[in-house]
């Protein structure tokens, strides 16, 4: 595995959840490990740039992106941007109720924070086998254009990469975690990955959550909130490392509501499938959504499972969990899965 200086980068000032938190807002929270989105530009449900190679080209790579937790496919339009520009095909997808799907409260929209609490949502009945099936989709149509296939995953974009990875590994060239989770044995989920002892570094926002989650059957956030304390806690834990221009451009794409069925879904590689893909994990050091401790134990029982074929490590010491302002060393990186 590759070490480009992990020691020197982890922090180790997160702070843990109170012992005073219910069972179900806890749970809750501990998803929000994932947490994380974008508004960079509008999405589209499979957004595909193609290279000047086009369809049956045979050589031109093509990248799947996958989102995060409360997030779309146009989290991924700077470095999707870029990566076309150097003649790769990319597919930011969009996961089900995400993104061009979205589904907005109305008590979000006017802003009425009784109604907020206790609207139903259709998030509620998504599972992580839609989130599969639609990352899986798009990796199948990827592969029928010719040319390999690189699948990438953000934060809970990770649990995509571990099922699908395992559901069509014929078809891809390369895997790839971006400060995302990738479930072991030992933790199945991703509520399991953040509830570790290395999952209590990062931050969870338990006064922000609006509603019971056990109820509504989604973790939801209200990012339009005008409360300076709440806005805080959220700039801390995505966008500690931005400016508070790039920390309203990203509140401007984040969704209210996350399935809590889906951070519940068991997303584990197997060795015969998964452990047989060269992966790369981008380790970001001064992530308070994913904690560096966090990324360190993932990496480490991925590892574990298939030595033979190890995790190729960078790390980006001072990058937060949305990743460098500049996107060019995280394009830099994926450019190079290519070849």
């Amino acid at each position: 595995m590759a070490d480009d200086g992990r020691n020197d980068s982890t922090d180790n000032t997160m702070g843990t959840a109170p012992e005073s938190a219910g069972l179900s807002r806890r749970r809750a929270l501990w998803g929000l490990a994932a947490a994380g989105g974008s508004a960079l530009a509008l999405g589209a449900g499979v957004g595909t740039a193609r290279a000047a190679g086009g369809r049956g080209s045979g050589r031109v790579t093509t990248y799947v992106l996958v989102h995060g937790t409360h997030s779309a496919g146009a989290f991924w339009s700077a470095i999707g941007r870029e990566l076309a520009l150097r003649g790769h095909r990319v597919v930011a997808v969009d996961q089900p109720l995400h993104g061009a799907e979205e589904f907005v409260p109305q008590a979000y929209q006017t802003q009425d924070p009784a109604a907020l609490a206790t609207e139903p949502s259709p998030v509620a009945a998504l599972t992580l086998d839609d989130f599969e099936r639609r990352v899986t989709d798009a990796v199948r149509r990827a592969a029928r254009l010719g040319g390999p296939v690189v699948l990438v995953g953000h934060s809970m974009g990770g649990l995509s990469v571990s099922r699908v990875a395992d559901a069509v590994p014929e078809l891809l060239a390369h895997i790839c975690y971006m400060a995302a989770f990738c479930p072991s044995r030992s933790m199945p989920s991703l509520n399991d990955c953040a509830a570790s002892p290395e999952g209590q570094h990062s931050i969870s926002p338990l006064e922000q959550v609006i509603g019971d989650p056990g109820k509504l059957g989604v973790l939801r956030l209200n990012w339009r909130t005008s409360s300076r304390r709440d806005l805080a806690v959220f700039k801390e834990m995505i966008c500690a490392d931005r400016t508070d221009a790039e920390f309203l451009r990203v509140l401007g794409g984040m969704q209210t509501d996350e399935s809590m069925t889906a951070y519940e879904g068991r997303a584990v590689g197997r060795a015969g499938t998964w452990g047989r893909i060269p992966r790369t994990y981008l380790r970001f050091g001064k992530d308070r959504t994913i904690a560096p401790e966090l990324q360190d134990r993932m990496i480490a029982e991925a590892d574990q499972l298939t030595p033979g074929n190890r995790f190729t490590v960078h790390n980006l010491p001072g990058a937060g969990h949305l990743g460098p302002s500049d996107p060019a060393r995280v394009t830099d990186l994926l450019h190079g899965l290519s070849r």
